[in-house]
C-alpha cells in the first residue's frame, strides 16, 4: 500500500510515491516549460501515471497535491495565480477521473498548507498544536495550525500574509502584492534594491550592486552584497528584518504560536538574520506570548511542500 505526494510549483512539478511509513520509494520531476492551462493539468496526470507505471507493485491508495495558490474547497477548484489558465481550474476532478480508480482518495491543497503539514509530519512543527510556517520566496504566505487545526477561513484564503498592512502611509506600489510582500519578499528585496540603486545615481555609489544593471539585480545579488558590507544590501535588508519582525509580532499576537518556522527560498540565507528577526519582534508582539515562543528554520526546506502533500494523502486514509 502506498500514496503520491505532488508537488506542483510555478516552473515545474515533482512527485513521490511513499509507502505509508513515509519511506520515499520512487520520486520523478518535469519542467512546466511554459505550459498553460489544461496542458498543466495533463502534465500532472502525466507524472502521475509515469511513477505508477514505473513502479508496478506499489498499490496506489491515495494522491495528495500541492498547489501554489488557492484551493476552493466548496467548488473543488484552483486558483494559480503563476499558471495561465487556472482562475478556477477543477484540476482534483481531473485528476480523479485520469485515474479511472473510483476507490482512489484524492486531495488538493495550497502551498500554505502543505508547508505547515511538512512540518507537522518530518519538520520543525512535530509534537506541536500551534505553529505557523512563514513561507517567504517570490511572495509571502503562512500556513497557520491552530488547537491542532490547519486552518482556512470562510473562502480558503487564510495565510496570505503578503498583505498585512505594516508600513505608513499607503502607495498604489502595494496593489499587486501587499505592503508586507513590497518589501520583505524575494521579489520584494529586489525591488527596493533597484529603488536605492536608481537614488544612489545621485551620489556616486560604487558598491558591489552597481556592478550589475539595476535591472538584472535580484534578491541572491543583494544577499551576496550584504555579506560584503555593501551600504545598500544592508539598507535593504535591515528594512526586511524589520518587516518580518513586525509581521510576525502581529502573527505571535493574534495566534499565540508555539513556533514561528521560517522557509521558503529566501530562508535560505536569511535564517542568518532569525535572532535579529525575533529580537524586533520583540518590540511589537505581545510580550508572555513572545517570551514563550519559539522562531527557527524549515527542518524540511525544499522538500516541505512535497512532504505536505504526502501527508495529506496518508491522512485522507485514517
Amino acid at each position: 500500500m502506498a500514496v503520491i505526494g505532488v508537488d506542483l510549483g510555478g516552473t515545474k512539478v515533482a512527485a513521490a510515491i511513499f509507502d505509508k511509513a513515509g519511506k520515499m520509494i520512487s520520486k520523478e520531476t518535469k519542467l512546466l516549460g511554459g505550459a498553460t492551462g489544461k496542458a498543466v493539468g495533463k502534465l500532472v496526470v502525466d507524472v502521475i501515471k509515469s511513477l505508477k507505471s514505473n513502479n508496478p507493485d506499489c498499490l496506489i491508495e491515495a494522491i495528495g497535491i500541492c498547489v501554489p495558490g488557492i484551493v476552493y474547497s466548496k467548488k473543488d477548484t484552483v486558483w494559480a495565480p503563476n499558471i495561465p489558465g487556472w482562475d478556477n481550474y477543477p484540476l482534483k476532478g481531473e485528476i480523479f477521473l485520469a485515474m479511472e480508480d473510483p476507490n482512489l482518495k484524492v486531495s488538493v491543497e495550497s502551498d500554505r498548507t502543505c508547508y505547515i503539514l511538512g512540518e507537522i509530519w518530518k519538520g520543525a512543527a512535530q509534537g506541536c498544536e500551534n505553529a505557523i510556517y512563514l513561507a517567504v520566496g517570490t511572495g509571502i504566505g503562512a500556513g497557520i495550525m491552530l488547537d491542532g487545526n490547519i486552518i482556512h477561513g470562510a473562502n480558503d484564503i487564510v495565510g496570505a500574509t503578503g498583505w498585512m498592512a505594516l508600513q505608513h502611509p499607503y502607495v498604489p506600489e502595494f496593489i499587486p502584492c501587499g505592503c508586507f510582500e513590497f518589501y520583505a519578499s524575494g521579489n520584494g528585496i529586489a525591488t527596493q534594491a533597484h529603488r536605492e540603486l536608481e537614488s544612489a545615481r545621485n551620489y556616486n555609489y560604487s558598491g558591489l550592486l552597481s556592478n550589475k544593471p539595476i535591472e538584472e539585480i535580484t534578491s541572491h545579488d543583494v544577499f551576496a552584497a550584504y555579506q560584503e558590507g555593501d551600504e545598500i544590501a544592508t539598507k535593504v535588508l535591515n528594512k526586511a528584518i524589520e518587516m518580518w519582525g513586525m509581521g510576525c509580532a502581529n502573527l505571535v499576537s493574534l495566534f499565540n504560536p508555539e513556533k514561528i518556522i521560517f522557509g521558503g527560498g529566501v530562508f535560505g540565507p536569511a535564517v542568518a538574520f532569525i535572532d535579529r528577526i525575533y529580537n524586533e519582534a520583540c518590540k511589537w508582539g505581545q510580550p508572555i506570548s513572545m517570551k514563550q515562543v519559539e522562531f527557527c528554520a524549515s527542518q524540511v526546506q525544499g522538500e516541505a511542500a512535497l512532504l505536505g502533500a504526502t501527508y495529506l494523502a496518508i491522512s485522507s486514509l485514517a
